[in-house]
């Protein structure tokens, strides 16, 4: 079984940033799409940032201009850097892998993504 670990969640106020990293096992880093996803209470999980094995990014349109993901091909690590946090960034933040492309760039569909870590918790507070 794929095991992804995500950490460096916590709590921010408003303005804040924060790093998640996710490792991923090599054999599952090399293929397709990796991404983060977000999922708040009483809401559907929803794609915040994807990238492929060469760089190419994709992001919602609620985190352009904040968040930046980025990858770490020696040590196989996915991070998400996410800058001028707002309180309705609060969600548990999921790192997934294996994922497929949606014509040049990753999916932000987390149906379309099979591995998954157990998610680590973003707080903003206003």
């Amino acid at each position: 079984q794929v095991q992804l670990v995500e950490s460096g969640g916590g709590s921010v106020q408003t303005g804040g940033s924060l790093r998640l990293s996710c490792a991923v096992p090599r054999y599952t880093y090399s293929t397709n799409c990796m991404g983060w996803f977000r999922q708040a209470p009483g809401k559907e999980r929803e794609g915040v940032a994807a990238i492929d094995s060469d760089g190419s990014q994709n992001y919602a349109d609620s985190v352009k201009g904040r968040f930046s993901i980025s990858q770490d091909h020696v040590n196989n690590t996915v991070y998400l850097q996410m800058n001028s946090l707002k309180p309705e960034d609060t969600a548990m933040y999921y790192c997934a892998a294996e994922g497929a492309t949606l014509g040049w760039v990753c999916e932000l569909n987390p149906n379309e993504y099979n591995y998954w870590g157990q998610g680590t918790q973003v707080t903003v507070s206003s």
